[in-house]
This record gives C-alpha cells, sequence and structure tokens, in this order.
C-alpha cells in the first residue's frame, strides 16, 4: 500500500486478491475468463470509502471499475480480459467524502435532529460539492453549483437527491488516496485453459507394417483426429535423427542398421532442431501437413527437445556449449544406472552461455515464424530456471498466443515455479493418483489452493515414456474409465493416442513403459478400427465441448458414494451441471450409494429432476438426496449426466409406475 499524494492517509488497503507469493509472479487466465478481485481495505472512525480497480493491458488501453462493498471491509469487482497477453490491476482507496456527509446528515434527518442543526450540516455538505466543482467540465460544473446553492438555501430534500451522487462521484479529488502495488496477470489463448490432445508419431502412420511414413501420410490421418474432436495435434521430435549410438528396439543400445532411433536423439549432418527428417518428407511436408490441420480446425504441437545427438551440427560448430569428460569426450546425458548415450546435454553455464541462450531461443522463434506456436517442451526441469524465465518472457512478448506445456515430471515445487515462470500447461502426477484418496486430494490441491491461479493441471492418462501398471493389467475397462477421469477432472487433457484407443497394454519387464515401444521403432496402427476407443474419445470431447462445466478447472466438488471404489463429482458453470462418476476397479461391478448436495446444486429437496445420459444416450428422472449407483466395467465403467432442474409431469408418474 502506497499512498498516492506525498502525505500520510487514514486508509490502509490490508490485502488484494488474487496474487501469487504477494504479487512476485503473475496470475493466469485464457481470454474471456473473469479475474474476481477482492480487496481489503480500513479506515478509521464512520467514514465511507471508495475504491476503484484499474486494469491496464500492458502496451495497451488502461480501463477503470469502482469496486463494490461487499461487508466486511471487503471490496470486490470482476474484469474479462479480451486478448493475450501481459495486463496489470491495481486497486486505488479514498474517503469518500461526499457519501459519507450524505450518509451522516441522512442519519441525523431521520434521527430527528432539530432544524437547525441539519442548516449547519448542509453548508458542509455545500463545502464539500464545491471543492468537487473545481475537477467538472463547465457542463456539470454548473449543475454542481446548482446543488450547492439549494443546500445553502437550506433545501434538505435536495441533499437526498440520488442524482448528486452519481453527478459528483466521477469529480472527487480522491484527497488521501492509496494505491495497492500493481498485480500482473498473464493473459493467454483459449487454447491453454481447455484444449484436448492427442499424440501420435508421423512416421507409424503409414499402410504397410514397418514402412516409414511421410508427413503427408500423417496428414491423412488428420480428418479422423478432426472427427475424434481434439483440438491439438501433438507430434514428437520430426528433426533428422543422430546415427551414432543411435538406440535399437526397446532402448537396445545397438540399432540395427533398418531400426530408426529416438527421434529424441536429434541432428545428424543434414540439420539439426530447424530441420525435418528427410524420410517424413521434409519442410516441405511439414508445411502441407500444418496447412491441412489449419484448414480441419486443428492446431500443431511441435516437441522441443534441448539436447543433441552426437551428430548434431552443433557438436562440431560450437563444442563449448557442451560439457567434457576428464578424457575429452563429451559427457552423454544419463540418469543412474539409465544411459542415454545417443544424447549429450548443453551446457547452460559454459563461458559462451548469452549465445547458447539465443540459439536455443532461437529455435523456437523458427517455427513460430512457420505458423507453429504450440510447443511440449522435454524435460525443461533439466535445464536452468533462469533461461526459461528469460526465453519464454522474450518468446511471449513475440507472440502472446504461444502456448508452451511442461514435461517435467519432477518434484512438485519445482513443477510450480515453471508454471510461474511462463509455462502455460504442465504435466501432473494424474497419471499416478489411481486410488479415491489419490485423485480427491491432488485435484483439491489444484483447484482448491494458491495453485490453481497459476499453474494449468495436463492430465494425461499415458505417454509414450509411461505405462501404469492400472492401464496394463485393467485393459479395456481401465483405458476408458482413465481416459473419462482425465477428461473429465480438466479442461486440459491429452492421450498418447494409437496405443491408448487400440488398448495396447503390454508393459516392457523392466520399465514402467510400453513393450516394443513406438519410441525406438515403426509401428503399424489400423486406423479405422471399428473396435477402438474412437467413438468413445469422439463422444467425450463432443460432450466436453457442449457443457461449459467441463471446459473449466475451479467448480469441481467430490461426492460422497460410501465405497472407495466409486468416485463421483460434479462440475458446474452456470445453469450447466455436469455430473461424472466413475469405478475405479476393472474387474467387477460395483455399487455405491450416492449422496447429492440438493442445496449447493440448486435442487429441491421434493422436487423431481431430469438427468440427461451423455455417453448412454437415456433420460431419468431422480427426486431426494441418496440414489444407487452400480456400474460394471464390462458394460460402461463411467456415466456422465448433465443434471437438469424439472417440474414432476404426468408423464412422470406413466415412468415411475
Amino acid at each position: 500500500m502506497k499512498s498516492a499524494q506525498d502525505r500520510w492517509s487514514r486508509i490502509y488497503i490490508t490485502s488484494v486478491e488474487p496474487r501469487v507469493h504477494n504479487g512476485s509472479w503473475p496470475i493466469k487466465r485464457a481470454i474471456g475468463q473473469p479475474v474476481h478481485v477482492r480487496a481489503g481495505a480500513i479506515v478509521d472512525g464512520h467514514d465511507r470509502m471508495c475504491a476503484q480497480l484499474r486494469i491496464t493491458q500492458i502496451g495497451g488501453a488502461t480501463e477503470e471499475l469502482m469496486l463494490t462493498p461487499s461487508g466486511n471491509d471487503e471490496y470486490t469487482a470482476t474484469f474479462v480480459p479480451d486478448s493475450p497477453g501481459r495486463y496489470a490491476y491495481q486497486v486505488r482507496a479514498w474517503v469518500d467524502r461526499y457519501g459519507s456527509w450524505q450518509h451522516q446528515f441522512n442519519r441525523r434527518r431521520e434521527g430527528g435532529a432539530p432544524e437547525e442543526e441539519l442548516q449547519v450540516e448542509l453548508l458542509d455538505g455545500a463545502a464539500i460539492l464545491e471543492s468537487y466543482a473545481a475537477n467538472a467540465p463547465l457542463a456539470e460544473l454548473t449543475q454542481i453549483m446548482a446543488f450547492v446553492e439549494a443546500y445553502r438555501s437550506g433545501n434538505v430534500e435536495a441533499a437526498l437527491d440520488p442524482k448528486t451522487m452519481a453527478l459528483v462521484r466521477r469529480h472527487d479529488p480522491q484527497l488521501g488516496a492509496v494505491e495497492s502495488e500493481a498485480i500482473a496477470v498473464e493473459v493467454d489463448h483459449p487454447l491453454a485453459a481447455c484444449a484436448a490432445w492427442y499424440e501420435f508419431f508421423p512416421r507409424s502412420a503409414a499402410d504397410k507394417d514397418g514402412q516409414h511414413a511421410t508427413l503427408d501420410d500423417a496428414a491423412r490421418r488428420l480428418p479422423g483426429i478432426r472427427d475424434m474432436g481434439f483440438d491439438v495435434v501433438y507430434l514428437p521430435p520430426i528433426h533428422p535423427i543422430g546415427y551414432q549410438f543411435r538406440k535399437g528396439k526397446d532402448n537396445h543400445p545397438t540399432a540395427r542398421p533398418d531400426e530408426p532411433g529416438s527421434p529424441w536423439a536429434i541432428g545428424t549432418e543434414g540439420g539439426g532442431h530447424t530441420s525435418v527428417h528427410e524420410d517424413l518428407g521434409g519442410m516441405e511436408a511439414l508445411d502441407r501437413f500444418v496447412a491441412t490441420a489449419d484448414k480441419l480446425g486443428l492446431r500443431v504441437a511441435l516437441d522441443i527437445a534441448l539436447q543433441c545427438s552426437p551428430d548434431h551440427p552443433w557438436v562440431t560448430s560450437n563444442p563449448q556449449w557442451f560439457r567434457k569428460r576428464a578424457d575429452g569426450t563429451i559427457r552423454y546425458a544419463e540418469n543412474p544406472p539409465k544411459k542415454y548415450q545417443d544424447v549429450y546435454p548443453f551446457d547452460f553455464e559454459c563461458k559462451d552461455w548469452r549465445a547458447l541462450w539465443e540459439a536455443l531461443k532461437n529455435v523456437f522463434e523458427f517455427w513460430m515464424g512457420r505458423g507453429i506456436n504450440i510447443f511440449r517442451v522435454d524435460n525443461p526441469h533439466t535445464k536452468p530456471l533462469a533461461f526459461w524465465e528469460w526465453c519464454l518472457a522474450r518468446l511471449k512478448a513475440l507472440d502472446p498466443n504461444a502456448i508452451f506445456l511442461a514435461e517435467a515430471f519432477t518434484r512438485p515445487k519445482t513443477m510450480y515455479t515453471l508454471a510461474k515462470l511462463g509455462f502455460n500447461n504442465s504435466y501432473t502426477y494424474f497419471t499416478w493418483r489411481n486410488t479415491k484418496d489419490e485423485i480427491v486430494n491432488y485435484v483439491r490441491e489444484l483447484t482448491r489452493t494458491n495453485v490453481v491461479e497459476y499453474f494449468r493441471p495436463n492430465f494425461w492418462p499415458n505417454t509414450p515414456d509411461i505405462l501404469h501398471e492400472y492401464l496394463a493389467t485393467g485393459g479395456r475397462p481401465a483405458h476408458i474409465s482413465r481416459f473419462v477421469l482425465a477428461a473429465t477432472l480438466s479442461p486440459v487433457y491429452g492421450v498418447y493416442g494409437p496405443p491408448y484407443e487400440h488398448i495396447v497394454c503390454v508393459q516392457h519387464p523392466d520399465r514402467e513403459e510400453y513393450a516394443d515401444n513406438e519410441k525406438y521403432e515403426i509401428r503399424n496402427w489400423n486406423w479405422n478400427d471399428p473396435h477402438s476407443l474412437q467413438p468413445l474419445f469422439a463422444r467425450v470431447n463432443r460432450i466436453r465441448r457442449e457443457n461449459p462445466a467441463l471446459q473449466q478447472l475451479r467448480e469441481i466438488h467430490f461426492l460422497n458414494t460410501r465405497n472407495p471404489n466409486l468416485i463421483a463429482y460434479y462440475k458446474v458453470a452456470d445453469a450447466n451441471l455436469v455430473l461424472c462418476v466413475v469405478t475405479l476397479d476393472p474387474y467387477q461391478e460395483q455399487k455405491g450409494t450416492l449422496t447429492l448436495p440438493l442445496e449447493a446444486m440448486g435442487l429441491a429437496d421434493h422436487t423431481p429432476f431430469q438427468l440427461d445420459d451423455l455417453l448412454g444416450g437415456n433420460n431419468y428422472i431422480w427426486q431426494g438426496r441418496k440414489h444407487t449407483i452400480r456400474l460394471d466395467p464390462k458394460v460402461m465403467p463411467a456415466q456422465l449426466y448433465r443434471v437438469r432442474k424439472r417440474m414432476r409431469t404426468e408423464a412422470d408418474f406413466d415412468y415411475y409406475n
């Protein structure tokens, strides 16, 4: 809190929310998402205050709103950003001298004060109005002075005229005004707040088994991905793949001549991070792929892995960017006992670090220049946080619509700090939260604490690196349950598509990942398999688009089911309410008693209400708080209902009978 004048003030601003770490980092919103500002402000005695919210878009316009008193010395206002970029909001408060006078004058009058006392008070009111008039333009100056004369002539009724307050408030000299510190707001593209991601390897998009596909082949898969309702198509690295120490099938240390290697081992003599693998068709094929996606309403996301294969051009041209061993060789990546001889990490602390940082930033800028501005960033937690703070600030200044997804499965404080530094989305621990208590506690951490102001969880039930035991053993029911949970618990989610939709669940004997992993070989998929989960993907994504409740993160409420294997929750946005019930047991039927908080849900205790079965297409009439739920995982392990308020009709009696 600081004084707007060079003097002391009677006003103290005691709190301003939302903020992150006392305003050290920006809060996050997307275009169209409201910022509900709450400010605490106090003044001595019985005077009233005015509080104003000032919103400035950096490099743009400033808007001013009056905050509304909400009781207990708190004031509220809401603003909705309508374009991307950095905003700042600030609260200003001052003593409402005229409002305080008018309030006290009315109390005296209602309390039976004698006429002579009221006449003296009217003179005080006239003096306040006259001081306000000094700031008014001529037209309004005349109106204010008319009230001044009325007060001086003893016109008690004029002092109660509501028009006076509306007229004079905008000309208040705001003596003793104080201002809070400015709080930053990072406003992103809507896809940062609500999107469905689909990941696939373009080299596996051919019809013939074992054939290396091009990006033109992969483009033929895009209409199907669009029809499944996804928003973002995410491609693993598409760059040339190194030959030295190339990994073979299932991460074997030696590759056969016909094995393609890991896409994360980036670079050959033919190019590095700004090149496209020639077997994928080169840069022209990528341009055609992006153009096709744009026509279909899909956005393309690229994987950016800041590391090199031993064959990357930078290894020769800029050897100072890599850390050396005592024997002079470049240190390869490792996470003992795991070794990644096909990958060289960068030395961000090398003497030439400024040039290195600039070169890495330029990688993003190159792809942004080709129309791609969504990036999944590989292992950002293994790079200095200072680099990301520097790099992301510059990239977002270049394109405020850019979206960066942090693939950082690491300690919570590091994950949260990466989000504060500028990552729009973050991978999470959702993959390893499988029991009811684990899911409930984790979602509450993400939605009921200050974390919700800056950390956007992107829920993935699987990735090329992760096949959890629950999916590996639970088969199709487990895949359905986890997909529905990911798509309804968070408005942003993703799926490593082909193995998931085809229920591939053979786990590597030594690692928590897929056997015959697509990271190291070309796979062949039946893109038109009628037994796949593609229809479920399409149905759930359509439900998400039709129900605003599933497009937001904050309003989620868990319900009691009296069964640890049944999880139930509802999400609400205005009049839209969606109830979700999922069994966590993929093997046998589970039964529970669902208790609904009718008042919180806006439902009457004795009035029937309708449930639209969004997955099954049926309609049901419920009444009361307690309802028996049965889910058979072999039939459908999840139910989604849209809850509608309704009165009982004559047809309902036929239904019950």
